[in-house]
């Protein structure tokens, strides 16, 4: 499939191959492009916002990770991250439900004010962009960046990067790594506290 020039990646074939697919893109591709991550892991705290079922978490606690949290609108994912996580004694694992609707009052309620070396922002900007306005949006972007101790990993359509940069600059984030090897019309980004 991949070899195929990614034409599978279209919402259209994506639906007919996979009806009950809740996102697009495999686990790898999901990571295409922010692997350098991956590779700060040993020791690390992570957040992964819009964790799914806590896949990219479960990476993370392979390489070292100390503390993985996440959290999802998805119920099911949620419960099946627990569960993974449940078997795992020698991480400090939280899985939440939150609405991120609600913003960083949401996000507060679940997980306090905890920061995390890694904070990860996974392809869920451009769902967000439907049901929330540009500056509640920013608003929960740059909380989010205030949780970062040091990176900000995030992959999403391009047209999204300049409200991410905006943002997370504002809490003293910038943008060190950008990569174009994702699903063409995609990219995935790191940015890092100054």
């Amino acid at each position: 499939m991949p070899g195929e020039g990614w034409k599978w990646a279209d919402n259209a074939i994506m639906n007919e191959m996979h009806p009950t697919r809740r996102v697009i893109g495999l686990h790898a591709l999901r990571w295409d492009g922010l692997t350098d991550l991956i590779l700060r892991a040993r020791g690390a705290s992570v957040f992964d916002v819009g964790c799914n079922r806590g896949h990219i978490a479960f990476d993370f606690e392979a390489h070292g990770a100390r503390l993985c949290h996440g959290c999802d609108t998805y119920e099911a994912g949620i419960a099946a991250a627990r569960h993974y996580f449940a078997e795992i004694p020698d991480v400090e694992a939280k899985f939440e439900v939150v609405d991120l609707t609600g913003g960083p009052a949401a996000v507060t309620a679940a997980f306090g004010d905890i920061k995390y070396d890694i904070v990860l922002f996974i392809g869920v900007q451009h769902k967000l962009t439907r049901i929330m306005t540009p500056e509640a949006l920013s608003e929960l972007i740059a909380h989010l960046g205030e949780r970062a101790l040091t990176y900000m990993g995030w992959n999403g359509y391009a047209e999204h990067v300049a409200q991410m940069d905006e943002a997370l600059a504002r809490v003293g984030l910038r943008r060190v790594h950008t990569s174009e090897l994702a699903i063409p019309g995609r990219l995935a980004a790191i940015w890092r506290r100054q």
